[in-house]
């Protein structure tokens, strides 16, 4: 049973509930199928949050790999700039300060 589902037909044991006189043994199973449906709804709204919560998780992961990476990047071309700049330097190249 679908969540949809599920929802429709508390919503119909519902509407009975208010407009119908119900005997207490009908009104007994009513409530008893209503908790059922609660109790499935519940579950499967745990489960979209659990697999909400992965799949952001995923992201989150990704997004600081990615941020990790960049920064391993900037790093190796600042290190490249240094080693270039200090070979001008002894070279007697651009950076010679004479």
């Amino acid at each position: 049973m679908t969540y949809r589902e599920a929802i429709e037909e508390l919503e119909t044991i519902l509407r009975a509930l208010e407009t119908d006189a119900v005997d207490v043994d009908d009104l007994t199973a009513r409530v008893e199928r209503s908790a059922e449906l609660i109790r499935l709804c519940r579950q499967k709204l745990r489960h979209a949050e659990s697999s909400l919560d992965r799949v952001f998780d995923t992201l989150d992961d990704e997004d600081e790999a990615d941020e990790l990476t960049e920064e391993d990047d900037d790093e190796e071309e600042t290190a490249e700039e240094e080693d270039d700049d200090e070979h001008d330097h002894l070279a007697g190249g651009p950076g010679r300060a004479w």
